[in-house]
């Protein structure tokens, strides 16, 4: 842990995006390869952005024709980084419970399940979730192109 909290820093650490995932994300970064654990630290950084509102950073990540699902909604780039900047949905953290990469070619699938925490037009919304995100290496960088959640009925 204190390896991690060196890692993340004093901001990312009072966001507390991560804490309850360690045990089951440390295991699985210890048998992946260098792009896996780069594809890790990624999906981890952007909820930490989400977290922060840190729209410019996220607009950086997001790839223009990105889409975002949120169980019955499907959003644009532009929509999704208005909903986080209005305070719509204020992210608070993101408790990671299992997390996978696969690659198909430049093509990155980070499959994930998480207990997420958030305040959803002024109400408390603390849900589980499966969450797909597809990223897609572009010129040396990895783009998000498309971040899904699926709300799941028993949580693990």
């Amino acid at each position: 842990m204190r390896a991690i909290s060196k890692m993340l820093g004093p901001i990312a650490l009072g966001v507390a995006v991560l804490g309850a995932g360690q045990p089951v994300v440390a295991q699985t970064a210890a048998r992946t390869s260098g792009a896996e654990r780069t594809l890790i630290e990624l999906s981890r950084q952007k909820w930490r952005w989400m977290a922060e509102r840190n729209v410019d950073a996220l607009a950086k990540l997001f790839d223009d024709q990105a889409i975002f699902v949120h169980m019955s909604r499907t959003m644009t780039k532009p929509q999704e980084l208005e909903v986080i900047s209005s305070r719509n949905i204020e992210y608070r953290q993101a408790d990671i419970k299992d997390i996978s990469v696969r690659f198909v070619g430049d093509t990155a699938i980070v499959a994930s399940r998480i207990d997420l925490h958030a305040i959803v037009r002024g109400e408390v919304a603390d849900n589980p979730f499966s969450v797909t995100e597809t990223y897609v290496k572009q010129r040396g960088d990895w783009k998000l192109g498309a971040l899904v959640f699926s709300k799941r009925s028993v949580p693990n």
